[in-house]
């Protein structure tokens, strides 16, 4: 064989290596990296800061999302329904905004979307401590221990989350 032909079984070699290291990682990040959350204390649709610890020894979904993207417009009225149907049984969710459009916007937007659960504004340190945030939604499931078990990036279907909850509250 000749060298340029060793070089491109080489090429493919490495490729196949990259992509299944990249489905490996994309498996990893899909089943959580069972790390503890970082704690955060955000401000509120109403200014009131929320932190994480807040809510200890809860199910906890927080949703990094913002008003303009379509995947999270899909998703939110999952969250009103499930954050209905959960919350007594010990499920709390915060919807996190990047708030591009503003707070007014946000505003207006959780009115029209009747969002039922806490609306806080990511701060950079925040979606650096969670990151890297490559796209959004992006969610995390947290554990009642307080450790992230599950994290999705981009739209997934009520029954994800709903499976996820009713795990993690041996429901």
């Amino acid at each position: 064989m000749k060298t340029s032909t060793y070089l491109v079984w080489i090429v493919v070699g490495i490729m196949a290596v990259a992509q299944i290291g990249c489905s490996a990682q994309k498996d990893k990040e899909d089943s959580g990296k069972y790390r503890k959350a970082p704690e955060f204390t955000l401000s509120s649709l109403e200014g009131k800061s929320v932190s994480l610890s807040d809510f200890k020894g809860k199910v906890i979904i927080v949703d990094i999302w913002d008003t303009w993207c379509p995947p999270c417009r899909m998703e939110i009225p999952h969250f009103v329904e499930l954050y209905s149907e959960y919350q007594k049984k010990g499920l709390e969710i915060i919807g996190v905004a990047l708030g591009r459009e503003g707070r007014d916007a946000v505003a207006r937007f959780a009115r029209q979307y009747k969002i039922n659960y806490i609306s806080v504004f990511a701060s950079q340190k925040m979606l650096d401590d969670y990151g890297p945030i490559s796209g959004i939604p992006t969610t995390f499931v947290i554990d009642q221990k307080g450790r992230i078990a599950r994290t999705y990036v981009g739209y997934r279907d009520k029954s994800v989350f709903e499976n996820d909850i009713k795990t993690l509250l041996s429901l």
